[in-house]
């Protein structure tokens, strides 16, 4: 029986953007967007849920509450890797698909894949959605079922680009980015899986992530959108 993977896919795991972090994001960094179709779709999680392929590992019967507590930063983060020191936006984007995209249940448990990622979030609470992050990680017992077939994944990023919407947004008003400098990427990629027994697939992975970037910072990353934005 082929088993199938849905791990840290956005239609099955994130709940989205809670409407308070919705808000807070929209008004600060780039009000204008709410002005504009594509971008109002984005944001309340309309757009078509992507399939995983039938090469992968079972779907949770439930995701994670919303309200997942951020680990401690002595949980450890295993092989999830440290967040770059980068300040150019889309760089920083694509740095964190890989992240999203890559997980190794043979040696990093589900505190440490929590602890990991949070590391990659702006510690400006304001416009950090932890929950849409957290949400990405399937519950304690799909993992360690996960972790009893040594399933990992790795991810190969091809490109990423800011969506139509949002530099048509920034052109009609460039101030509007200045308050709290988060800019909209999407992410367009590969994810690879293994498992025992030579057990695999792959599939195409494609994500929205909101981005922060101050000036004279690395960037940061602020929420996963629930759906993707070209």
């Amino acid at each position: 029986m082929r088993k199938r993977s849905s791990f840290l896919s956005l239609s099955s795991y994130g709940s989205g953007w809670s409407a308070h972090r919705r808000i807070a994001i929209v008004a600060a960094a780039v009000a204008v967007l709410l002005a504009i179709a594509g971008v109002v779709a984005m944001l309340t999680g309309g757009g078509a849920s992507q399939q995983a392929p039938d090469t992968a590992a079972p779907a949770p019967t439930g995701s994670p509450s919303s309200s997942e507590a951020a680990p401690k930063p002595s949980s450890g983060s295993g092989s999830v890797p440290k967040p770059p020191q980068i300040s150019e936006p889309v760089a920083y984007a694509k740095a964190a698909a890989r992240m999203l995209w890559s997980y190794d249940t043979r040696d990093t448990s589900r505190d440490e894949q929590l602890a990991g990622m949070r590391a990659w979030m702006t510690t400006e609470t304001k416009y950090a959605d932890w929950a849409s992050l957290s949400g990405q990680v399937p519950d304690p017992v799909l993992w360690s079922r996960m972790a009893d077939q040594d399933q990992h994944a790795t991810a190969h990023v091809t490109e990423g680009h800011y969506p139509g919407a949002f530099k048509q947004a920034l052109a009609e008003d460039p101030s509007a980015i200045t308050e709290a400098y988060i800019y909209v990427i999407t992410v367009n990629g590969k994810q690879t899986l293994s498992w025992k027994k030579g057990g695999g697939g792959a599939e195409e992975r494609a994500v929205t992530l909101a981005v922060q970037c101050r000036p004279n910072h690395d960037c940061t990353l602020a929420a996963i959108a629930p759906s993707v934005t070209q």
